[in-house]
């Protein structure tokens, strides 16, 4: 099992390698970049893609017209300012040197500092990184958690009426898309036009710092359920059904019937037999809940209730071109993704030890 994680690790570098070099190829020709976001902040244009849909920013509209610089805008400045321009951004350098420096730096954990916010990309990461996990721990434990049991009840009691009425209420939810459910929350429970029972934005209060631990956690705890119960409420159906249909198909096996045959207990033939192998695919989703949680959902649910977390990060940063947060922050989730596939697979270990990696790569 050693040899198949060192060799697993090993092969994170080569992957990260392709996901940069694909994500930067494709950067070289998206208009719009950091010096054209400089130059339409400099020069008062409301809208720096004015010059490619055919609109016009709110500043003069001969500064997008006719220059002989390579860049939207740029008419009127002096070559030797675009110039540092490009320097101040890198862009002084050709493309293959800026992607091996880039490699070079992030090696060393060294992202750089943000475009426009005058902060190192590990600090900006480090301020939004409670809210992401805040939303994709807390709503993959709370999946888990409700989902397991109650998929495992639903496979024990199949075709009873219990199970017809949770399937029932299990499609509803799964059928409501995660911003519209929050809204509903919000507009339930947060002040909307019923109750105000929970918060409306925030991960924390403003006063949060002068409260006791008892009080922070009441607080933590108070802001973080609506947002996290939005956030859990599409894999939370998809679990239950995964983890139901995974027991029924290993409860029709033949080693079920000779368990039972043999006098066991209902309960330990569930629970000594069928639980281990019936949660090998349930594990195995794990990755994808995990991930699409933490990162998939994040910019929806932060944007509906004011959370300034992550996903936001990184679609302003998109948006503005901020190509040292985007490159950052692309070469930390890829690297979270990455690790949590090889954790997935040790969790198949814990959970079934007859799996042997070594001897199915032999």
């Amino acid at each position: 099992m050693g040899g198949y994680i060192l060799r697993r690790l090993l092969l994170i570098i080569p992957t990260l390698l392709g996901i940069m070099l694909v994500n930067f190829a494709l950067v070289q020709f998206v208009p719009g970049g950091p010096v054209e976001q400089a130059i339409a902040r400099i020069t008062g244009e409301g809208n720096v893609f004015g010059g490619f849909d055919g609109s016009s920013g709110t500043g003069n509209n001969d500064l997008n017209m006719g220059s002989d610089s390579t860049y939207v805008g740029a008419r009127g400045l002096p070559p030797e300012f675009i110039a540092e321009l490009e320097k101040e951004f890198g862009f002084d350098k050709p493309p293959v040197q800026r992607f091996l420096l880039m490699l070079g730096n992030y090696a060393r954990f060294d992202f750089g500092e943000s475009y426009f916010h005058s902060k190192s990309v590990i600090s900006l990461i480090k301020e939004k990184l409670p809210v992401s996990i805040t939303l994709g721990l807390w709503s993959t434990l709370i999946a888990y958690m409700i989902s397991i049991p109650l998929g495992i009840r639903k496979a024990v009691k199949d075709g009873t009426p219990f199970d017809t009425w949770t399937s029932g209420a299990i499609i509803a939810g799964y059928a409501i898309p995660g911003f519209l459910f929050g809204i509903m929350l919000l507009v339930l429970f947060a002040g909307g036009s019923y109750w105000q029972i929970f918060p409306l934005r925030g991960l924390t209060s403003e006063d949060f710092e002068t409260f006791t631990t008892w009080g922070k956690i009441k607080d933590y705890v108070w802001h973080i359920t609506l947002p996290v119960i939005a956030s859990t409420i599409a894999g939370f159906a998809t679990l239950t059904l995964l983890t139901k249909n995974s027991f029924l198909d290993e409860m029709k096996k033949q080693y079920v019937i000779t368990a039972r045959a043999k006098g066991l207990s209902e309960s330990a033939v569930l629970y000594g037999h069928v639980f281990r192998n019936a949660m090998l695919i349930v594990i195995a989703g794990f990755p994808s809940v995990f991930i699409g949680v933490f990162f998939g959902a994040s910019l929806i649910i932060e944007t509906i209730f004011s959370l300034d977390g992550l996903g936001r990060l990184g679609f302003e940063a998109t948006v503005a071109r901020n190509y040292p947060v985007v490159f950052g922050t692309l070469f930390i989730f890829g690297l979270i993704g990455l690790v949590v596939g090889i954790l997935s697979d040790l969790m198949y270990v814990l959970v079934d030890p007859r799996i042997d990696f070594e001897r199915r790569e032999g």
